[in-house]
Formats: C-alpha cells, structure tokens, sequence
C-alpha cells in the first residue's frame, strides 16, 4: 500500500476541499485526485462523495479514516526510529548530489566546510534525483542537493539556491563555435544531443521548452545519458548540446563551450539547484553545511 495515497486522503478527509488539501500536500490539484482515485480503485470503493461544490467522506472513508491515521502516525514513526539508529552508528553527515551539483558546488562548498568544521566528516553519495529523494525520506541521505520534481513530496522541505545557467556544447569546426553567444534562434536547425527524459526530466525539458517558448521544434538526433556521453557525441559531431555550465569542465578534445543568451526574466529554460532534507528532522552537522552554504552562495553561483 502507498503510503503517500493514505496521506493524500487523510488531508482531503480534513479539508473536504480538493484545491486546499492539495495546497497542503504541496501537489497540483490533478495530482491529490489521482492518488485518490487510484486508492479507490485499490479499495474498490469510493471514498469520497463529489459535487461541483462539496466534498464528503463516503461511508467507507468514515469508516477507514482513524485507521489511516494510524498508518500514518506509525509511517512517521518508523521514519523516525530509522534516522535515530542510523545517527547513533555514525556521526558522518551524508550528502547525495545530482552530477551538476557533484560537479559544480560540492567542491567549493565541502573545502569551505572544513575550513569552518574541520570535525565533520562527509560521505558524498552523485546520483540522479529520482534516486536520492527516497533515500532522504529513508533516512539513508541527511541531505541533498537536486533538482526539485514536478510533485514534492510534503514531507521533504525544498529550499531554492539558484538556477544555473546554460551553455551549448558545439565542435570546435561548427560554423557557430566562434560566435561569443548564442541564441535559442541560431540553434533553430541544429540536430541536438538531449538527455532520457525518463532518468532526468529537468535536463530533457531545459533544451524543449527552450525551442517551444521561441516557436520553434527541437530537432532531436540522439538520445544519451550521461553529461560526459553527451559532450563526447559532440565532439564527434553527432550534434549540438544544451548543458548546464558545470559541463564546460569536461575537457573533451574538440568541443566548445558558448553561453547561451535567454530573453530577459526566463526562467523557464533554467534549472533549479534546490537543497533538500526531511521536514520537522534536525541534525547539528546539516545545518552547519547549510550556514556555509548560506553565507557563501553568492560566490559559489557565480563560480559554479
């Protein structure tokens, strides 16, 4: 049973109201209803009586809903005992880190940790998002520094560090790669290098709402994985590549990097950095991490 389902009754059970439960739950409206629908299916019965104005618990709702809260409670619980275990076995503070991340910020951020915490020790664990925000939910993570998905789970607090900025990745024999900056239009007939939508969305969606906020379609000629993979398909001239900045260090004979220039107050064609950790958990080391983090992001983004 999902236990994300039974949290997605219980906050419509107590706000009989679809669009503030899902506001509670940090979800789009369409999302909270299917979960919900799902739930009935699994139950095979409905739980919930709607109208075009009200929202009320069917019988069966009434009748499961002490229980659900004691799933819950219990959930958190177990939640709880597992991160205790874990702290009282070890005292390294584990960090997950998406590859822009790994690449881009923990560097400078953990040489500026041990300047000001010498004593913590920090094990760095690069993975994509839809693996790392389980493990912060499991306790397994203390914290993480990804990309925050389309649906947030409300017990994981996201908190915003920055969007970075993209760049393209072109052969060095490309009639564009002595250009000082480009834009969205000069890529318009370009075969492009794009990311597995599947295993990072927020890449894939970088390079398509680009084209689609210009009016124009990606032209996609290959599909790869990895941000190395990518940058060595260009180097052959397999295509073009819209990267985060971070990537520019991979040095791959060959290729060059060009900034890409956005129309101003985009946002869209950016990527979010966020930092992410359990809600309601506190941990000393964390949010020793965090203070430095806070007090030298400006100088980290500009460098990262």
């Amino acid at each position: 049973m999902d236990i994300q389902q039974i949290r997605c009754f219980l906050a419509v059970a107590e706000e009989l109201h679809f669009g503030r439960a899902a506001q509670a739950m940090d979800m789009l409206p369409a999302s909270l209803g299917r979960q919900i629908r799902l739930l009935e299916d699994r139950f095979e019965t409905r739980l919930f009586l709607r109208t075009t104005r009200n929202v009320a618990l069917t019988e069966a709702g009434t009748a499961i809903l002490d229980d659900a809260r004691g799933l819950v409670a219990h959930a958190d619980r177990f939640e709880q005992r597992i991160r205790a275990v874990r702290r009282s076995e070890t005292a390294v503070l584990k960090v997950g880190a998406i590859d822009s991340a790994a690449n881009g910020l923990m560097p400078q951020l953990l040489q500026l940790l041990r300047a000001r915490r010498p004593e913590i020790e920090v094990q760095l664990v690069e993975q994509k998002t839809m693996h790392l925000l389980p493990r912060i939910l499991s306790g397994s993570l203390d914290i993480a520094f990804c990309r925050p998905p389309d649906i947030r789970d409300p017990k994981i607090h996201f908190q915003t560090l920055f969007f970075e900025t993209a760049v393209v990745a072109l052969p060095e024999t490309h009639p564009l790669a002595d250009r000082s900056d480009l834009t969205v239009e000069d890529l318009a007939d370009a075969p492009l290098i794009v990311p597995d939508r599947r295993s990072r969305p927020h890449s894939h969606d970088l390079t398509i709402k680009l084209f689609t906020d210009a009016g124009l379609t990606a032209r996609i000629a290959q599909i790869a994985e990895e941000k190395h993979t990518i940058v060595n398909l260009v180097a052959t001239g397999t295509g073009l590549a819209i990267v985060p900045r971070w990537a520019s260090r991979i040095a791959v004979p060959g290729v060059r990097f060009v900034p890409l220039v956005l129309p101003e107050g985009t946002t869209r064609g950016k990527l979010i950095l966020a930092a992410a950790w359990a809600r309601g958990t506190r941990d000393d080391h964390r949010d020793a991490l965090l203070a430095v983090l806070d007090e030298n992001l400006q100088m980290i983004e500009a460098s990262a």
